[in-house]
Order: structure tokens, then sequence, then C-alpha cells
């Protein structure tokens, strides 16, 4: 994994054969890392893009914000001196993007929003937060995995792809607890990104799993009716981690949004 400065992150060349095509900024959701982009990023390659995908595990104080993630994104953008970029977040990841564009819209050329919501946490979801937090405190990440591997794939690829929930453990169980612990507070403290949707004019691909019961697709819905010309799918047979459960699908999704749109 390369190291620039404080930050790491995952990156991969535009393939030889492929007609350069700019820059696919990924960004992971909770309570994972940049691994789970890695077939994303074979795939965006193969198609003439410079895939980055930053680590935000870098940032371990507890009272990390959405903002400290957002300015490891931006930091990596200058750093390797890059102008502009499609940016695409999952879940957590949609929230730290939504933050980009607040910051730093001038570097946004086109919006991938998976699986996430515009809207902050309400009180009873930020009464979950701090539940979480205290398990965190009390039996550490593998407890986080316990709790959150049901949650995050959908009915189908628990029957029918039970390695995903093998992949997911170990991937959270690579961060460490200080790292979660500042992304729950990032979580429960974000703002309300709903005001914000009526002000993007890039080119944006909202995409979600038919059996995502965290942010389900009533919620990408939303997203869609607020970002003027966006555009909508729906991943079928997945839940929270369409680009895990049906990495197929999901890269076709995205691969015609960069083809297309962008």
């Amino acid at each position: 994994m390369p190291i620039l400065g404080r930050l790491r992150y995952l990156e991969a060349s535009p393939a030889a054969n492929a007609r350069p095509r700019g820059t696919l900024l990924l960004i992971h959701g909770f309570p994972l890392n940049s691994r789970m982009w890695e077939g994303q990023i074979a795939f965006a390659a193969a198609r003439g893009w410079r895939v980055l995908a930053p680590d935000l595990t870098v940032v371990t104080k507890a009272d990390a914000t959405v903002d400290d993630f957002a300015a490891v994104a931006i930091d990596l953008l200058d750093g390797l001196h890059v102008e502009g970029a499609v940016v695409g977040g999952l879940s957590m990841g949609g929230y730290v993007t939504f933050a980009v564009v607040r910051h730093a819209a001038r570097y946004v050329r086109g919006l991938i929003l998976a699986d996430t919501r515009s809207q902050a946490d309400t009180p009873e979801g930020v009464e979950g937060r701090k539940k979480m937090l205290q398990l965190l405190r009390d039996q550490g990440p593998s407890a986080i995995a316990d709790q959150m591997i049901p949650k995050l794939i959908g009915e189908t690829t628990t029957r029918t792809r039970p390695e995903v929930a093998g992949q997911l453990r170990a991937i959270i169980m690579a961060n460490s607890a200080e790292a979660i612990g500042g992304a729950i507070n990032a979580l429960m403290t974000r703002p309300d990104a709903t005001p914000l949707l009526a002000t993007i004019h890039a080119p944006t691909l909202v995409v979600v799993g038919a059996e995502d019961t965290l942010t389900p697709p009533s919620l990408a819905e939303d997203l869609h009716r607020g970002i003027a010309g966006s555009q909508l799918e729906v991943i079928a047979g997945a839940g929270h981690m369409p680009n895990l459960e049906r990495p197929d699908a999901f890269n076709e999704v995205v691969g015609d949004f960069l083809d297309r749109r962008v």
C-alpha cells in the first residue's frame, strides 16, 4: 500500500492498452478500509482510470468527523497533484463524499453514491452509535464485526455466498479499535447533507442493493430525486455491500456510468 506522508491508499494506474480516462477516487464504508474496493480498482484501471482508494483508518482520534475524513481524501488529491476526479463512496464513504463536495467541489467531475443517505442520524440512531461505542470499549473490534456483518450483507448473499461474511470480517479485524471508534463518532455527528443535493450538478450515479436494510432503496430514491439528472440503479440480490456481494453487476453499472456520463 503506498504511503504519502500520513496517508495510506490503494492505487492502480490505467491499463497500458486503455485510453486514459482520468482519476476515480473511491471512499470506503464503516467499519471497513480501502481493501473493500479491490475488485473495483482492477476493473476501473482496465477501463483506463487511475484509481485511488484512501484508507480513512489513518484517522484515529476519538472525536473524528466526516470533515476529518474528507480532508484525508482532499489531501491525497492535492499530494498527488490530481486536479479533478470522479468521487465515489459507499455508506459512510457517501457521507464523506458529501463533505468533499462541501469543501472542495472544484475537484468533483462526477459522483457515485452507493448505499448511502443524505440525512443525519436520528436521535435514536445516535443512541445506537453510543451503544456501539460502549460495545467497542468492552469487547473490541470482533464484537463490532459480529454486530455489523449480518446487517451489511443481504439475504441472498447470506444464503448463497457465505464467504463474503468472512471477507468482511478479515477487513474489519485489520482495523484498530481507535479507528473504528473515531468512525462511529463521525457517523453520529455528521451534518444533514440534504440541502446540498440541489447544488450538485456533476454527473451522479446513485446505486443501492435491493436487499439493503441499512440504507434501503427508498433512501436511494430520495437522493435520485434530490440530485437533478442523476441516474439510479438497483442491484438485485445484494444488500448493503453490492460491490462485494455482486461485484460483476456493480462493476457493470459503474462502468456504464463512467463510459456514458462522465
